[in-house]
């Protein structure tokens, strides 16, 4: 095997080597002719392929010590023989040897690695790349051509980044430094390697020059980030990046590079991340993004713009990561308009504070970063006569009507219990309307006031999209909002927008998150209803999420009991102002028999009786209570059987046309009654056994059954779409001894959870389910 060239070839390709751009060593030098002998140099052509970086793996060393002059002797000669095994990494400057013995005693530096070849031996294959280092020649044997030009290719690669970190690291004239970071972002664009650290490692070597470099012109800055604008397409900015960004965004909102070049990096953030948790700069550079498309001409058009860029222009956005993150931008720009107070909140009063009036403006502490401004001298006197009134029975006057309202047991109780506590009250007890906060605004400052506009604007933007209205829901329901911004006027009332779009949702999944999470926890629907700290109407609102609440599977006891002890009065003074869904609720509320007091009853009577609706509403409840008692009076049958294909409105008709207050047995079996039949179903009060075999009956209509027909003894669900949902309601008819839940979709956690509730159950089937 030999080669030619004469005695002064190598310096002078050494010269070569240090002087040609960086880029061009991606492939070898084409003056180094190759000889007619069994070996050659084997030139780098883009063949397509692609290889994944290495950081390590094992290979054949051989080096060899010689002048470069006698190259064609040696490589002929016995040492070629002479492989050691090694398992060679490649380090951030240098390759080194997981056993440094032999050959690779000392690891070898990029800095000492003068070019790297590939060779090839005609007779007798051998995939082998050469580094030339000071002195020698280091040849490493793979095991076929792929893994050659693998190691070939990530050699290469490692030795330009070593590089260009140096020739970064000291910038002398800032004209190079661009040519040197174009080069780097083609060179990164170009190589056949696919890694994640192909992309990021140019963008980190930027990012560090950036941070060491603070006197760069407002231009150096645009022509930086327009040469780095290639990487970014497909790839996150690194922290520090972001960093720079950010100020970008704050200090030159209007540039064009904001639209032209952060436009698509923010959009595959959206799109792509997971967790600002874990990248919490790549949110707040979005955060800042967005601020700086507000403070264009066009203002929250641009905004809306971008918006809807987002979703796509059909009914259902593809990505489904761009809600979640909007939101967690929205949610974290809100909390920092209010987040000095929020860390201060030892220099201003706390909502306990505000509620009871107990601290003046004389005890505070200066500087409060949100001033609470009071207007009136003498709140704490206001307070105290507050808190009497709360002892005794409230006066509700609506156009020249008195109703007196007497508070239930358990609201004196928990009224008294707060008495005397010095603990944190809950969030809407805190919120709670009194005239101290009536009284009071907070103020943000002029920027974070305009942040607050854009972002809750933005969730506004947000709850017109009906694909993405369920998720916000679910997103908001906890109320993920500090308390500070809960006692901010402007914040609660520009935000009422988007609890009414939920509230005007029809979905079951949208209008549910107004209730709280969780037992004892409030949630929106307490927050906007009369009392709350966010009802700044009449009540509107309120009636307008009780209305929907009632309209789905919510119309149960539970849920009325719950008005009955916390919204009794604002439900009987909307009543007063004629709105038909309070009226619904005082009647259902006294068929339903919720109210135990007579004053109360006498009370409601008498506001249904003030108002049309509320007059007819009633005499429709007292026919129906008289046609109860005379159907109980006269009996009837006590065995029934609709023929099959009947449906709610046959069910109806039959039930009204004749006396079944001795019903006991009804079979609707193979029929096409649903659950809105439980309505004419729990007025049979005789009902022992009923059978719904293969009918459309529900959950909706099993929970109803469950809170009337507490007596029933037999109940056939087999074939019904009852879910866990529906049968978890069952543990309350404690009389059943024979339930059939054959083919439905029963879970085994919930037969187990039944069966230890229900003592008198004897007979069950379970056949064709989980828990079967």
């Amino acid at each position: 095997m030999d080669r030619t060239g004469g005695s002064g070839g190598g310096s002078d390709r050494r010269q070569t080597e240090e002087s040609k751009p960086l880029l061009g060593e991606m492939s070898a030098p084409e003056g180094n002719k190759m000889g007619a002998a069994p070996c050659r140099r084997t030139l780098l052509h883009c063949n397509g392929m692609r290889y994944k970086l290495l950081q390590e793996g094992d290979i054949q060393v051989c080096v060899i010590r010689h002048p470069r002059t006698f190259l064609s002797k040696i490589l002929t000669s016995k040492f070629l023989r002479r492989w050691e095994p090694h398992h060679l990494t490649l380090a951030d400057n240098s390759v080194a040897s997981a056993t440094p013995t032999g050959y690779m005693e000392n690891s070898i530096s990029y800095s000492a690695i003068e070019d790297v070849q590939l060779l090839s031996w005609e007779n007798a294959p051998k995939y082998c790349l050469q580094l030339t280092i000071p002195g020698g020649t280091v040849l490493l044997q793979a095991v076929n051509s792929y893994l050659r030009d693998q190691w070939f290719h990530s050699l290469q690669w490692k030795k330009k980044i070593y590089k260009y970190k140096k020739v970064l690291s000291n910038p002398s004239r800032w004209e190079v430094v661009l040519k040197e970071i174009r080069t780097l972002v083609d060179m990164a664009l170009t190589s056949p390697l696919q890694d994640d650290s192909i992309h990021q490692a140019p963008l980190e070597i930027v990012s560090k020059l950036l941070s060491e470099n603070n006197n760069l012109t407002t231009q150096d800055h645009e022509s930086i980030i327009v040469a780095i604008a290639p990487l970014l397409e497909n790839n996150h900015p690194p922290p520090d990046l972001c960093e720079f960004f950010c100020k970008h965004c704050r200090e030159r909102p209007r540039s064009m590079v904001v639209i032209e070049v952060f436009t698509p990096v923010v959009q595959r953030i959206l799109k792509h991340n997971m967790d600002f948790g874990k990248c919490p700069r790549l949110r707040l550079f979005t955060q800042e993004y967005i601020l700086a498309l507000n403070e264009l001409n066009a203002g929250m058009e641009v905004v809306k713009k971008f918006i809807q860029s987002m979703h796509g222009p059909t009914g259902q956005c593809p990505h489904p990561r761009v809600l979640p993150n909007l939101v967690a931008v929205c949610l974290a720009a809100i909390y920092s308009c209010y987040e000095e107070f929020i860390n201060s909140r030892d220099n201003s009063p706390s909502l306990k504070e505000i509620r009871n009036g107990c601290q003046q403006q004389c005890d505070r502490k200066p500087n409060l970063p949100l001033r609470l401004l009071h207007t009136s001298p003498d709140l704490v006197s206001q307070e105290a006569t507050l808190t009497e009134s709360r002892l005794k029975p409230v006066i509700v006057t609506s156009n020249e009507i008195h109703v007196e309202v007497e508070r239930n047991n358990t609201a004196n109780q928990k009224m008294t219990a707060n008495v005397g506590n010095d603990s944190e009250p809950n969030l809407i007890d805190c919120l709670m309307v009194s005239p101290t906060c009536s009284t009071m605004s907070i103020e943000l400052s002029a920027q974070a006031d305009r942040i607050l506009g854009c972002y809750v604007e933005i969730l506004k933007m947000l709850s017109d999209y009906d694909d993405w209205r369920p998720a916000l829901a679910s997103l908001l329901q906890p109320i993920p909002f500090p308390k500070e911004a809960l006692a901010h006027e402007k914040f609660t009332k520009e935000l009422k927008y988007v609890i009414q779009r939920f509230a005007e949702d029809p979905r079951q999944e949208v209008h549910s998150c107004l209730l709280s999470v969780r037992a004892g926890k409030d949630g929106w629907f307490q927050l906007y209803s009369p009392g709350g700290v966010a009802c700044d109407d009449d009540g509107e609102l309120f009636a307008s999420m009780v209305h929907i609440l009632m309209g789905s599977c919510y119309k149960t006891k539970k849920f009325l009991l719950s008005l009955a002890e916390n919204k009794l009065g604002p439900c009987m003074l909307l009543a007063l102002r004629g709105n038909q869904t309070m009226v619904e609720i005082l009647c259902l509320m006294l068929e339903y028999n919720i109210i135990d007091n007579n004053d109360t009853q006498l009370q409601i009577i008498s506001t249904l009786e003030s108002t049309d609706v509320g007059k007819r509403m009633y005499e429709q409840l007292c026919d129906r209570q008289r046609e109860l008692k005379e159907l109980q009076r006269k009996g009837g049958p006590t065995r029934l059987t609709l023929p099959s294909k009947s449906t709610d409105a046959d069910l109806a008709r039959l039930l009204s046309s004749g006396s079944f207050g001795n019903l006991e047995n009804l079979s609707l079996a193979f029929t096409n009654v649903t659950s809105a039949c439980a309505e004419h179903l729990i007025k049979l009060p005789s009902l022992k056994q009923l059978n719904l075999w293969s009918t459309q009956f529900g959950d909706a209509g099993l929970r109803l059954l469950s809170e009337h027909l507490t007596m029933l003894q037999v109940l056939n669900l087999c074939e019904t779409p009852v879910t866990d949902a529906g049968l978890l309601a069952l543990s309350s008819m404690k009389s059943l001894c024979s339930l059939n839940m054959n083919s439905t979709k029963l879970s085994a956690d919930t037969y187990e959870d039944l069966k230890a509730k229900l003592p008198n159950l004897k007979e069950v089937d379970v056949r064709y389910t989980e828990a079967w």
